[in-house]
C-alpha cells in the first residue's frame, strides 16, 4: 500500500469528532483518516511520529491548489474586469487572513492536533496553522469525496471574501470625503477583546463630524474596512 502518512487508526471519540464535523459541513467521508491527517500538525506530528503519525503538509500543497482552481474559475466566471483585478481578488480571497477567518467561522481549531508547545502558545488560533490546515482540509475533501464536492465547499465558504475583493470600503470612503469634504476619515479603536492570540478590534471612523459604528474584526484592519462599509451605506456612496 501507498505510504500516505495517516495514522493507523482513530479512536472512537476522535471519529465521532470528526463525523459532527463533517455533519456541521454537510460532507460525507468514506475516509476519516484522511480527514484526520488533515488536521495534524506538524508540531503533533512529531511528537507522535514513533506511532506512524504524519502531519497535513503533503495535503496542503495539493489542497493550495485546488483551492487557486476553484476561486480562479468562480471568478473568471462570474466577475468583470481585467486580469489584474482578477489576481487582486484572488490572492485577497485566498490570503492567509481570509482563509483564517474562514477557519475560525467553522471552529476548525477544535479539531486540530498541534503540539504541547504550540497549544501553551496559542496555536490553536495562530493564523498560519488555521490558514494551511484550512487548505489541507479543502485536498482531503477532494480526495475522499471529488472535485465538484471540494468546489462547493470552497466556494460556500469563500464566495463573501471572494465578492468583498470587490470593494475596498477604506479607499472609497476616503476619496468621497476628500472630494466632498477636503477633509479624510478618522478611525479610533474603541476597544479591543479577547486574550492576545484572537484579539477583536472595535474600530469606528468620523467623518465630518458624524460618527460611524463600532464595527469589529479579527484585526484593525477588518475592523476599519468593516466600519467604512458601513460609513459608505450611511453616506450613500456606492462602488
Amino acid at each position: 500500500m501507498p505510504d500516505n502518512g495517516r495514522a493507523p487508526y482513530l479512536t472512537p471519540e476522535r471519529e465521532r469528532e470528526l463525523l459532527f464535523f463533517t455533519q456541521q459541513n454537510n460532507l460525507s467521508f468514506r475516509d476519516l483518516s484522511l480527514l484526520d491527517n488533515a488536521f495534524t500538525h506538524s508540531s503533533y506530528a512529531n511528537e507522535a511520529r514513533e506511532f506512524g503519525v504524519r502531519d497535513n503538509e503533503r495535503l496542503e500543497f495539493l489542497g493550495d491548489s485546488i483551492l487557486s482552481l476553484a476561486v480562479s474559475d468562480y471568478i473568471y466566471s462570474n466577475s468583470k474586469g481585467d486580469e489584474g483585478d482578477y489576481t487582486r481578488i484572488r490572492s485577497a480571497a485566498v490570503s492567509e487572513d481570509s482563509l483564517a477567518e474562514v477557519a475560525e467561522s467553522i471552529q476548525l481549531y477544535k479539531y486540530l492536533l498541534i503540539g504541547k508547545g504550540e497549544e501553551l502558545t496559542g496555536g490553536r488560533h495562530k493564523k498560519a496553522i488555521l490558514a494551511d490546515c484550512m487548505e489541507a482540509v479543502f485536498a482531503a475533501v477532494y480526495l475522499d469525496c471529488g472535485l465538484e464536492t471540494a468546489r462547493s465547499f470552497i466556494l460556500r465558504l469563500l464566495i463573501p471574501h471572494i465578492t468583498s475583493g470587490h470593494r475596498d470600503y477604506k479607499t472609497l470612503l476616503q476619496e468621497y470625503v476628500q472630494k466632498r469634504w477636503k477633509t479624510v476619515p478618522v478611525y479610533n479603536t474603541v476597544r479591543t477583546e479577547g486574550p492576545e492570540h484572537k484579539q477583536i478590534f472595535w474600530v469606528s471612523v468620523t467623518v465630518h463630524g458624524k460618527e460611524f459604528g463600532p464595527e469589529k474584526g479579527h484585526s484593525k484592519k477588518d475592523a476599519e474596512q468593516n466600519v467604512a462599509s458601513l460609513a459608505c451605506r450611511g453616506l450613500g456612496i456606492q462602488k
